[in-house]
């Protein structure tokens, strides 16, 4: 895992590091990475020069220090203050710049940019000019996922750890590659942790030889509807190939006779097992299709085992006539319009900040919560938090919710907890995605979850 601090956290702890260490001198560390960094970047490049665009703090001076590093090798340095007021982007003078060391705001910086230097910014995006950020890439806002006109990075360093706009799209999406430089001061308190391809090793339930259909976790599922059979399959499809020890789906008949036609190993009825996947593909449209949730949710929260509880099952109305509650170790599933309409905010409330947002919803809910969208996030009632690695924006499609369910149900049917459940589901969605560029369906990707599993649990 990856830590992520917030921006006060960062302060703090560089204030520490100064007050055990009198006279000590951090902007050299920090020279130091960048430079080596610049200089990479450099390679393969045309001949050309390199501009530093520096503000009054101390990632201006962090970038005219590099500056003046790569000065010194012979490289063509030269400065934002000198050229600000005759910048001209079509100018013959402006096609030769390659790359731009972009130190104009830090982690304490609003969002935006003055006009001049958000036309720089443009300017570098169209003409696909190299930029280096320190510590994120200016107009942005460190503790925020928010987009706000900035640089787009090709490579941002950032010291300590990463803050929340490295890994919360849309911002992440402008920070290009991020590469953390080791400055010597102790990483602080975490606001979240991002899940590496190494966790998915760690963590993913692989049978040994004492195994069993039983002792791997058998899942139950009561999804999908007459109006939406296709939800109760996807989940089969999702809970199938991401190893469940064997699946019993509870549904509408035609939901069943459709699940067993495509996967004859699905056994249907009544019978124990170790989790529920409950919601998907549940119409809510009028009072009769309420109360039938509220039925169908009831029946399985009576089992007193963990639940995924997903779509048409997330809404006030619904959880609200659980009378006990959620079971322990409960996970919830929604897309930002379900947590909206669950905390009854507006939509762009909660992907403004879709962190806080999850926070409150496992507050008010007493479940751990995978929030979904551009960037996933998971989090428990007493405040822990993964965000899951990002994939492709390919799977942003009418079935993935269903498909990542069925996962979700197959890793807490194994023992692992909604935490975990919930940030590995969604990373092995991603990293699939991303090892199958295109527009491939969401059953379709489920049917690869084996080769990832495999490669990942081999290293």
């Amino acid at each position: 895992m990856r830590p992520i601090c917030s921006a006060e956290s960062i302060r703090s702890a560089e204030h520490g590091w100064f007050a055990a260490h009198p006279g000590g001198d951090l902007f050299r560390p920090a020279v130091t990475a960048l430079t080596e960094v610049a200089r990479s970047m450099l390679v393969g490049l045309p001949h050309g020069f390199v501009l530093v665009v520096s503000g009054p703090g101390n990632n201006g001076e962090d970038a005219r220090r590099t500056g003046r590093a790569l000065a010194a090798e012979g490289v063509e340095v030269r400065h934002w203050d000198d050229e600000a007021e005759t910048f001209a982007p079509n100018s013959e003078h402006w096609s030769h710049l390659v790359l731009v060391i972009d130190g104009f705001t830090g982690i304490g910086g609003r969002g935006g940019l003055p006009d001049h230097v958000r036309a720089l910014a443009v300017h570098c995006a169209r003409r696909h000019v190299a930029v280096l950020s320190v510590d994120l890439p200016s107009g942005l806002v460190a503790d925020s996922g928010a987009e706000h006109p900035s640089f787009r990075a090709t490579t941002t360093v950032t010291f300590v750890a990463e803050k929340p706009c490295h890994v919360l799209q849309p911002a992440a999406s402008r920070c290009g590659r991020v590469v953390v430089a080791d400055i010597g001061v102790r990483v602080p308190e975490r606001v979240a942790h991002a899940v590496e391809h190494s966790d998915l090793a760690e963590h993913w339930p692989v049978p040994g030889v004492r195994s069993d259909k039983y002792s791997r976790g058998v899942v139950g599922l009561d999804t999908g509807s007459d109006q939406y059979p296709g939800a109760g399959l996807l989940g089969c499809d999702g809970a199938l190939f991401s190893g469940a020890g064997m699946i019993r789906h509870n549904g509408p008949q035609r939901v069943t006779d459709e699940v067993v036609r495509r996967h004859p190993s699905v056994t249907v009825g009544e019978g124990r097992v170790q989790a529920w996947v409950v919601g998907s593909g549940w119409p809510v449209s009028d009072g009769h299709d309420l109360a039938e949730a509220v039925a169908r949710l009831g029946r399985r929260a009576a089992d007193r085992v963990p639940m995924v509880v997903d779509a048409g099952a997330i809404s006030s109305e619904v959880l609200g006539e659980l009378g006990e509650g959620l079971p322990p170790g409960s996970l919830l599933t929604p897309h930002a319009g379900e947590l909206a309409g669950l905390l009854g905010v507006a939509r762009q409330t909660v992907e403004s900040d879709p962190l806080a947002h999850a926070h409150e919803a496992a507050r008010q809910t007493g479940a751990t919560v995978l929030l979904k969208g551009a960037t996933q996030v998971c989090v428990t009632p007493d405040g822990q938090a993964l965000v899951a690695v990002a994939g492709p924006a390919w799977t942003a499609q009418a079935g993935s919710g269903d498909v990542l369910a069925g996962v979700c149900g197959t890793l807490l049917a194994a023992g692992l907890t909604p935490l975990w459940a919930g940030a590995l589901a969604a990373s092995l969605q991603a990293l699939t995605a991303e090892d199958h560029p295109g527009p491939w369906p969401p059953d379709r990707l489920a049917q690869w979850f084996p080769e990832t599993i495999a490669r990942l649990t081999h290293r």
